[in-house]
């Protein structure tokens, strides 16, 4: 007689139990390959943006107020329906300067060329003022108390919506709206116990003198003032930010932060979270 072989039960149960050792070897692997892929792409869209900024002082002497730029209707309301796809747009830097809309959107940002967005400001340094001074503000070559000033920490937190002049009626403000494609105009966060909000990612000014009158006094690290300096934060990238179960940051070098004076840098999520434009390289 002939006898036909196959695999028994205990065989099959190791072919298995090896595709899925495998499977969790090589799984975590694709994962961190991945993340690895899309972190360099945005910094290179990072550092590309830091170029056509300044091709763009070069040639207008100051800096755009936005970007991408504020959302643009058909009609010419800003707060019209009609928006014009972002693709679509003429720019400060897209598409003199910068030739795709993609170089704006992060890899993790899924929105669509049309979808708006209002924003609130970043959480300001939760420090106290006179605690936690990082320059020398009053010029006596000593960095003390002295020189954190109020006046010259950031105006605007969580809690305030950000606005811009109205075109159509001089004097007076309106919500700013930005394409939500534009991730380093503003960006999605989540919020502790729960939720996200949209934050402010790039400002001319944010401090409550810049925002104002200006001062001396003031932080330099401003790109409304004529010559600020390399240490000024141009924007950060917040998508890869590690969260606890409750929505806290976590301290890991996840943000990446765009200086004016150098390339995109990874940064410590917790920092940024916590100062925002206050951090220096």
């Amino acid at each position: 007689m002939n006898r036909k072989s196959g695999f028994t039960l205990i065989e099959l149960l190791v072919v298995i139990a090896i595709i899925g050792i495998l499977a969790a070897i090589i799984f975590p692997v694709f994962a961190r390959a991945k993340v690895g892929a899309y972190r360099s792409s945005d910094i290179t869209n990072m550092n590309s943006l830091r170029t056509a900024l300044q091709l763009y002082r070069a040639d207008n002497g100051a800096y755009p107020p936005a970007l991408l730029g504020y959302v643009n209707t058909y009609s010419g309301d800003p707060l019209g329906a009609d928006v014009i796809p972002a693709e679509q747009l003429r720019g400060a830097l897209y598409s003199k300067r910068v030739d795709s809309v993609k170089t704006f959107t992060p890899a993790y940002e899924r929105a669509k060329s049309g979808d708006t967005t209002t924003a609130v400001w970043p959480q300001a340094d939760p420090r106290a003022v006179g605690s936690a001074p990082i320059l020398d503000l009053n010029g006596d070559g000593v960095v003390d108390a002295s020189d954190d000033l109020a006046g010259a920490r950031q105006q605007y937190g969580t809690g305030d919506t950000v606005q811009r002049p109205n075109p159509l009626s001089p004097g007076t403000l309106i919500d700013a709206r930005f394409y939500s494609v534009s991730g380093y105009d503003t960006a999605s966060v989540r919020i502790p116990g729960g939720g996200n909000r949209r934050e402010l990612r790039y400002a001319l000014f944010w401090t409550g003198y810049g925002l104002s009158t200006g001062d001396v006094k003031d932080d330099p690290r401003q790109l409304g003032y004529s010559d600020p300096p390399e240490t000024t934060v141009i924007t950060w990238n917040s998508y890869f930010r590690d969260y606890d179960g409750s929505g806290n940051v976590q301290r890991t070098k996840n943000d990446i932060v765009l200086f004016l004076g150098g390339a995109a840098r990874p940064y410590d999520s917790k920092d940024v979270s916590d100062r925002s434009w206050r951090v220096l390289p």
